[in-house]
């Protein structure tokens, strides 16, 4: 069973183009454009949460901040994105994991979602 990410960005083009990618590399995907999902989690918990850090009447720190600060939640990796480089200087205040700026690079994107996700890339190990 693949990993579960979930992604929370107010922008459907963002969405839309994540869930794509990430399906597409063997992801199961979950969005929604407001962060009170995050707190309605019920089952089996997302294996990462990608976020954005301006969302409608939400920011997405403040967001991190409580899920990390919930014994529930608090082991999940998340990752901050955003077209703003203001929160890059202190992401690290709230628990998120790591920080991309927007726009990213695709493969920059897959390489840190596999580092939280533990996922391999390679197919083949030479000894």
């Amino acid at each position: 069973m693949g990993k579960t990410i979930y992604i929370i960005d107010d922008e459907e083009s963002i969405l839309e183009a994540l869930k794509f990618m990430l399906e597409y590399d063997g992801y199961i995907v979950k969005t929604s454009t407001t962060g009170q999902v995050l707190f309605e989690l019920t089952g089996q918990l997302p294996d990462l949460i990608i976020i954005d850090f301006r969302l409608t009447n939400e920011d997405g720190r403040e967001i991190a901040r409580k899920l990390k600060s919930s014994e529930k939640t608090k082991y999940i990796p998340i990752i901050l994105i955003s077209s703003d480089l203001e929160p890059h200087k202190d992401f690290k205040n709230y628990g998120i994991d790591d920080f991309m700026a927007k726009p990213f690079e695709i493969d920059e994107m897959l390489n840190k979602i596999d580092k939280y996700t533990h996922k391999r890339r390679t197919l083949f190990h030479l000894i």
